[in-house]
């Protein structure tokens, strides 16, 4: 088995985060829309870009990908009558692309790896049949769908994922009569839902809100427009963990005025005793008197894996609740933070939605598993300089499905990272 060898060490110095993953996805997907050619950068290529790149060519979209730089000429989307969507592991690529497919009358299977397979799309499986698509699935992938997607009054529960929201607000605008999607409960991650009707706006789509959800209206186009995706908030709460726990580290290319939901790490950190201030636009975060906080991480739960691992080392009690979708991402992360926190030393109990940890005086290091989550092995690696022993984790590879440049990035702050092979603890 593949792991990383981590050896205590404080992370200093400057960075820029990758571009942001769910602005990437946003962007690309409005892009192919447009009846033109539209420009985005910068691109990193996760894994996650390239499924959602990979399926946006199978809808009829011409990407060209130089650099850091894509042109996407959605001329062509719609084309195919029948198209194999291969999504990866990821959910963005999934949930945003089904109803986009069906609004352009094209059939598609739907296909998944790792854990996206049994990751829930009931939400569609209810709605769309209602609304001329015809669904068939065992439950979750491959998923085949077929028909053509109606406009009207959509009935959607806000509680699962803000990303089933997210691809009605694309399709819709697509069809000939109008529609609203009414919540059946309140929105979650609703700062992703915010940056989804941004990223139309800037495109020429417009969407208004309504008190229990979106009127949308029909025959609207897509119109093609050059973008620059900012840097990810999501990444960003790792190296805040970093430096809370003995670095002292600067990033240069946050938006302080972000729609992305993880922009609330700032206000996170700083409860948690952390010194995070702005200066010039550029973040830059230093340790200060850790201790414990309770927070709701209904609208931010990709931030817990790393605030949990802050918390470790703080004292007193953290306390988080509102995580319970954390138990259907790449893996069951509550459960897998819960576990890597004891293994190191520290002191974890779950809770159906949540956590509790004790912070501890000293965490020792130790090994730990990844489960093949990006989320989980990147905020055990920014932990590390908090234990008196290496720290070994399992699946580094995970990262490329978000991050791919991580443990570079990582490594020019000081840190001390080497792969090695190694049988599982």
């Amino acid at each position: 088995m593949k792991q990383i060898r981590i050896q205590p060490a404080a992370l200093r110095g400057s960075l820029r985060l990758p571009p942001s993953k769910s602005d990437a996805h946003r962007a690309l997907i409005c892009a192919a829309l447009a009846r033109g050619v539209s420009v985005i950068q910068p691109i990193e290529y996760s894994e996650d870009i390239l499924a959602t790149i990979r399926c946006l060519r199978q809808l009829g979209a011409r990407i060209d990908c130089q650099g850091d730089t894509v042109t996407v000429d959605g001329s062509g989307t719609f084309s195919p009558t029948f198209m194999e969507a291969d999504c990866g592991e990821s959910g963005s690529t999934l949930r945003f692309l089904i109803p986009i497919a069906a609004a352009g009358g094209v059939a598609a299977r739907f296909v998944g790896h790792g854990n996206l397979p049994h990751r829930p799309i009931g939400i569609y499986l209810s709605a769309l049949p209602e609304k001329g698509v015809r669904c068939d699935t065992a439950g979750g992938l491959p998923l085949t769908i077929s028909g053509q997607l109606q406009s009207g009054d959509y009935f959607i529960s806000g509680d699962v994922s803000s990303q089933f929201i997210t691809g009605l607000l694309f399709a819709l605008p697509l069809l000939s009569g109008d529609s609203r999607i009414h919540l059946t409960s309140p929105a979650c991650s609703v700062g992703y839902i915010q940056m989804t009707l941004d990223r139309m706006r800037d495109f020429g789509v417009q969407v208004q809100i309504l008190p229990d959800g979106w009127f949308v209206p029909g025959n609207q186009s897509y119109r093609p427009h050059g973008c620059q995706v900012e840097g990810d908030w999501s990444q960003a709460a790792f190296f805040l963990t970093a430096a809370a726990l003995g670095g002292h580290i600067t990033i240069d290319n946050l938006n302080p005025r972000s729609s992305q939901g993880d922009k609330a790490c700032v206000e996170v950190y700083r409860a948690l005793g952390a010194s995070v201030v702005w200066e010039k636009e550029r973040l830059i975060i230093s340790p200060g008197d850790l201790h414990g906080i309770e927070l709701s991480a209904q609208d931010i739960p990709d931030m817990v894996p790393a605030l949990a691992a802050a918390a470790m080392a703080a004292k007193g009690k953290t306390i988080i609740t509102g995580a319970e979708r954390l138990r259907i991402k790449e893996c069951d992360r509550i459960s897998a933070m819960r576990e890597g926190i004891c293994r190191l030393g520290g002191k974890a109990e779950e809770t159906p939605d949540g956590l509790v940890i004790e912070g501890v005086p000293a965490l020792r290091g130790g090994f730990v598993q990844g489960f093949h989550d990006h989320r989980i092995v990147m905020s055990f690696a920014c932990a590390a300089n908090a234990c008196r022993e290496d720290v070994l984790i399992s699946d580094p590879d995970s990262v490329n499905k978000s991050f791919p440049s991580f443990f570079e990035a990582y490594r020019r702050l000081g840190g001390m990272a080497d792969v090695i092979m190694g049988p599982a603890d």
